[in-house]
């Protein structure tokens, strides 16, 4: 057990050590250098900070997979190719370990119990894995360190029963010495993990839980030694958290440092549970008006139990104060599970929330894993073509959400994005027919439409400006029709 103050100092002494370490296969450690030039390093575009660049060029963040931790999946480089094929280039990546076969961080004895001082060097085998492929693969890996499941036994799935943080399943303390219980049943958005407050300054914080924070500290130092020579990496501190923000806040300042020292730019958030209802969320207001603190948005809560024209209204509300300190608004996680899952909504609200983010301003888009959403399924692979056709035409961040354009509309039933008199992007949900005022502009302008369906181009049309014209989508089913002026 540790017991005296010394024995901690020394722990602490390993998380303040360089960061730019990784581990050769004898288990030395060894001095590693960024993979890229900082510079091309994911960042908010110069020239937009709404949207992402990276490798200099501005890029649209678009994906699907059928996990969360894939770096725990067998089959990683199967399901990246696949993802890549269909135009996808944004993962999900939390550091969970409480999937069957999933390894865990820490090593485990002969007697069954774990050594929180051991690593078990396939988990960070896996995940530098994970690291290299995407990478070579330029696909950008949104990291979440927390996941409150992870700690926790709702549903009786018992994660935080067998988990090595429990003190009944490691040698390194006691319940006693860290106040962390044996069992926690209920649902984790009731916050009653110390876990999640071993901070200084939260209100639950205990000075007994410094002994849980320095080995946490040690876990996420780990885990930039492998992340931080990567540039395609963001980092957002938990998912969907009801915790106090000090606690996110904490291991966004930690990440900060620790690339600072390495010398390499890094970009941080945290994912508020309450970001499906933002306007009344004091967690989001702090989000958007903390610029300095938080630097980009994730705000994938708004696709949960959001429909329609309220997805919209409140998707739209979180750009338009995003605007005021201009960041990336990413959604990491768009639900549609169906009615065989815990998610919000079926797959056709899937395929319309993935529109209305990319019509709506946002910078990314990826759909949940099955379970909570459509991964990537034939549907979700169909969105994702589509929406890189119509980049052969029109850019997302050259045109703005503008309904105001539309006439004849029923509720929920087109969106539009557009360059007034140069370029328009129009999404029907399920068919349906609307008009689009082109009064301002004379001229002629070509159209195309894509069956998002099928992910495949349809037929051509013609538009002739200086009046409302009318535009029928081909089919009752859903449509994007891209429109540029000749």
């Amino acid at each position: 057990m540790i017991q005296d103050s010394l024995r901690r100092l020394c722990l602490l002494g390993v998380v303040i050590a360089p960061i730019l370490l990784g581990t050769e296969a004898g288990g030395q450690m060894m001095q590693r250098d960024p993979v890229m030039p900082n510079e091309d390093r994911i960042r908010p575009w110069a020239e937009d900070a709404r949207y992402w660049q990276y490798e200099g060029e501005p890029v649209l963040l678009i994906g699907g997979s059928r996990q969360d931790n894939l770096f725990q999946i067998p089959d990683l480089e199967e399901q990246l190719d696949l993802m890549v094929s269909v135009g996808g280039n944004y993962i999900r990546n939390t550091m969970s370990d409480r999937d069957e076969d999933n390894a865990y961080p820490y090593a485990r004895r002969e007697d069954g119990l774990y050594d929180l001082d051991e690593w078990n060097e396939e988990y960070w085998e896996r995940f530098e894995r994970l690291l290299r492929l995407t990478h070579e693969r330029d696909v950008i890996v949104q990291i979440e360190v927390w996941d409150r499941f992870d700690h926790s036994d709702v549903r009786q799935m018992g994660n935080w029963e067998r988990h090595p943080y429990n003190p009944s399943n490691n040698v390194n303390y006691t319940h006693e010495e860290t106040g962390l219980a044996e069992a926690y049943p209920d649902h984790p958005s009731r916050d009653l993990q110390p876990f999640y407050h071993t901070i200084p300054g939260m209100e639950k914080y205990e000075a007994r839980y410094d002994l849980v924070r320095e080995y946490q500290e040690r876990f996420v130092a780990r885990m930039l030694s492998h992340s931080l020579p990567y540039g395609n990496v963001l980092y957002c501190m938990n998912n969907e958290t009801t915790t106090e923000p000090l606690w996110g806040q904490h291991w966004m300042a930690f990440i900060k440092q620790q690339a600072a020292e390495a010398g390499v730019d890094v970009f941080v958030t945290d994912m508020f549970d309450d970001g499906w209802r933002p306007e009344q969320s004091r967690n989001v207001q702090m989000l958007l008006d903390r610029r300095d603190l938080y630097d980009f948005i994730d705000i994938s809560q708004v696709n949960s139990r959001n429909f329609g024209e309220d997805h919209w209204r409140r998707l739209r509300w979180v750009v338009e104060r995003a605007a005021e300190h201009p960041r990336p608004v990413n959604h990491t996680k768009i639900y549609s599970a169906g009615e065989t899952g815990f998610g919000s909504g079926t797959p056709q609200d899937g395929i319309e929330r993935f529109w209305r983010n990319l019509l709506g301003g946002s910078a990314s888009a990826r759909f949940h894993r099955p379970g909570a959403g459509i991964g990537i399924n034939e549907i979700s692979q169909a969105c994702l073509r589509s929406a890189r056709l119509v980049e052969e035409r029109v850019r997302f961040w050259e045109i703005e959400a503008h309904q105001d354009l539309l006439g004849d509309r029923s509720e929920n039933e087109a969106y539009l994005a557009a360059r007034p008199g140069e370029a328009y992007v129009l999404f029907f949900s399920s068919g349906g027919g609307v008009t689009l005022d082109l009064s301002g502009y004379d001229g002629q302008f070509e159209g195309r439409w894509i069956d998002i369906d099928s992910g495949e181009w349809g037929e051509r049309f013609e538009l002739d400006g200086g009046a409302a014209c009318a535009l029928d989508a081909p089919a009752e089913s859903p449509w994007v029709a891209v429109i540029v002026a000749r």
